[in-house]
């Protein structure tokens, strides 16, 4: 199983880092099926993470799992503890609050796994397959 882990600053500017390096290990994996969902999803949680795990000093790390059926598992930790929750934008029109939504539609499955100094949320998206909502 091919795996990659990185550490980015706590800013907006890693969101799109992070989104290059995803693009490039799905290519090395010929897991080009999942991309344009797995990229989306990534930028989702990453921006999550940015926006309220402010942790001064404290990276963030996300960590990409080739799974055997040709999709990936995308994990992002941050040192909150606070676990993300969708919401209902307010108001309806808004431009923030439909992250959640969108990883919930794209993704097969989900979550937030505690750890100590944070947690980590994750996505597993298939190959070929998309969750319904």
């Amino acid at each position: 199983m091919d795996v990659l882990t990185l550490h980015w600053n706590n800013a907006p500017s890693s969101v799109g880092r992070a989104r290059r390096a995803l693009r490039t290990a799905l290519a090395g994996w010929n897991a080009e099926a999942v991309e344009d969902e797995a990229v989306l999803v990534l930028s989702e949680l990453l921006t999550n993470a940015v926006q309220h795990a402010q942790a001064p000093g404290r990276p963030l790390a996300t960590r990409f799992t080739r799974l055997p059926d040709g999709g990936v598992r995308i994990e992002v930790h941050d040192a909150s503890e606070a676990h993300p929750k969708p919401t209902t934008p307010q108001p309806p029109d808004a431009e923030a609050g439909r992250g959640l939504h969108l990883v919930t539609a794209l993704a097969a499955s989900w979550g937030v796994t505690r750890q100590e100094g944070g947690k980590t949320t994750w996505a597993e998206l298939k190959s070929g397959a998309h969750h319904d909502t």
